[in-house]
């Protein structure tokens, strides 16, 4: 899933951040509504139904014209894109780190446990998962986004710097549950990945990929890896979309979802998650491969 690197040592670092981060600004422009959408669908706690649909979606823009109900679906741009492109180069540049760790530390561990073949697709997700854990950092960042895309009452004028001021460490609320979904979320993702190209596809060098076998090992991985973090995240986007002086425990969140929405609200906004990650990954994978190199010429 991460681009290999070029060879050239600290040129090709600068490059990959110029690149991956380059590719998640592209990524959040397009995929950012769709993301918005998911995110309102995971906090709304009524049924939903094609007549309640639009005023879930957009809101107070329900009734407006088409122009204003898109733009309607950019709230939080400015913590969303900091987010993103801060997420895609921790996890462009990490995994392969945590790989290479894992690789020249480990090697003979995972060969013993799993077999050679198999221990280094074990390897890939297990950097994938010690990647995803180390995300929970760029949670203010996160927390911000998500509620200026479905509680923006919660900011009631204040700007970024004043909100981490007079807030700290609340916006780390839900921290475990983050680590509790990316440990397992990204060990799916780069391990779905890495077993498509190995056993379905036949690549032995994942960073030989082609084109077409990194789109379809990156749909495998995006949807393995959205469909085992769902319920979790759906109870983490509630801790964080409360008001912030609202503490709501993970524990009562659960219970509150199951016993009013039933087992399936874990689910909720799952569908247009499945559907836009596979292009998304694809999308900011390929844009990255395409960068790096061409940064890498003048970095």
């Amino acid at each position: 899933m991460s681009p290999p690197p070029s060879g050239k040592s600290r040129e090709s670092g600068t490059a990959r951040v110029l690149g991956s981060g380059t590719s998640g600004i592209a990524e959040l422009l397009i995929f950012h509504p769709v993301d918005t959408v998911a995110k309102r669908l995971m906090s709304n706690k009524a049924k939903v139904s094609l007549s309640t649909l639009s005023p879930i979606i957009f809101r107070d823009q329900a009734s407006a014209a088409l122009g204003r109900k898109v733009m309607s679906l950019f709230p939080g741009l400015g913590y969303a894109a900091g987010y993103k492109v801060a997420q895609r180069i921790y996890k462009f540049g990490g995994q392969p780190w945590f790989n290479e760790l894992l690789v020249r530390n480990y090697k003979d561990e995972f060969s013993r446990a799993f077999g050679e073949r198999k221990g280094k697709m074990i390897m890939q997700a297990t950097a994938g998962s010690l990647t995803g854990i180390g995300e929970v950092v760029l949670l203010p960042l996160d927390a911000l986004k998500i509620k200026r895309q479905v509680n923006p009452e919660a900011f009631r004028g204040r700007g970024v710097l004043r909100i981490f001021a007079e807030e700290g460490t609340t916006l780390y609320r839900g921290w475990g549950w983050t680590v509790a979904r990316n440990a397992p979320g990204s060990f799916a993702l780069f391990g779905a990945s890495a077993f498509t190209k190995d056993v379905v596809l036949g690549v032995e060098d994942y960073s030989k990929a082609t084109w077409s076998q990194n789109f379809v090992a990156s749909i495998a991985g995006a949807v393995a890896s959205i469909t085992v973090a769902a319920p979790l995240d759906t109870v983490k986007t509630r801790i964080q979309n409360a008001n912030f002086e609202r503490k709501v425990s993970g524990m009562t969140v659960i219970k509150d979802l199951v016993k009013n929405e039933g087992m399936g609200a874990f689910f909720k906004g799952l569908t247009p998650k499945i559907l836009v990650v596979g292009p998304k990954l694809i999308f900011s994978y390929t844009l990255a491969q395409s960068l790096i190199p061409m940064f890498g010429k003048y970095v």
